[in-house]
């Protein structure tokens, strides 16, 4: 399970260098649609019984915000906000200022999450990180710190399940998201190189299925958005693990 984007952090920072720019990225490449998937996801989220929340890779916190924009939280409901990147997480922190109560932020890593116990959380989602982790290290460390029937959530790039349509969309994406990343970033190449290379590279929604039941979830399941551009996959820890 590779690194789709061929990404690592520690030999670019390019998500540093990006952060203020992060979310004009994001609308620009998907054409502001990304913040309907990201509603979803919280939805799913906001529909899920947890006390312990943790987002990984959060980035700027839109996953969060959106859940509690749509649900005030109850008392014993916690949640942590996590990204690798200072930069990001500073911008979660202050798009979620109003909503502090119970938000906890900390800087984590996917691969090796030190910072949380084992089976200590209800729900663990991912949005848009997977493709620039290790997937499989990434999804242990879910397995892990989820408790036995804790949710993994994981919204990323998908397949259009038409072929000819799919690679019409990555000519497209090869295209103009070099120009797009350009201008947005002013002129950073490494910041829509990783993009592009997720995008292309990840697994369709039916492989990654796979990946996420050889870990050891059960009961996986996903949903296709716009039309298979990216894809939501719910899985769930056995009750015995």
């Amino acid at each position: 399970m590779k690194n789709a984007a061929e990404f690592e952090n520690t030999r670019d920072d390019v998500f540093e260098r990006i952060a203020s720019r992060y979310d004009l990225l994001c609308d620009l490449f998907s054409l502001g649609i990304h913040r309907i998937w990201k509603r979803r996801v919280s939805d799913l989220v906001s529909e899920e019984p947890w006390d312990n929340l943790l987002d990984v890779a959060s980035g700027t916190g839109d996953i969060v915000l959106k859940l509690l924009q749509k649900k005030k939280l109850l008392s014993n409901q916690k949640v942590i906000v996590s990204d690798i990147c200072r930069k990001m997480l500073s911008i979660a922190e202050r798009k979620i200022d109003d909503y502090r109560e119970n938000i906890r932020f900390e800087r984590i890593n996917a691969h090796s999450i030190n910072e949380i116990d084992s089976s200590s959380i209800d729900v663990y989602s991912i949005s848009l990180g997977l493709k620039i982790c290790d997937r499989e290290k990434a999804m242990q460390e879910a397995f892990r710190v989820l408790k036995p029937g804790g949710r993994f959530v994981s919204l990323e790039a998908s397949n259009i399940p038409f072929n000819w349509l799919h690679n019409l969309y990555l000519f497209y994406m090869a295209l103009c998201m070099p120009f797009i990343g350009w201008v947005a970033t002013g002129g950073d190449s490494s910041a829509y190189k990783y993009l592009l290379h997720g995008v292309r590279d990840f697994p369709s929604a039916e492989d990654l299925k796979t990946e996420i039941e050889s870990i050891g979830f059960e009961k996986v399941k996903y949903e296709r958005l716009s039309l298979g551009i990216v894809a939501i996959h719910i899985a769930v820890k056995p009750e015995c693990a």
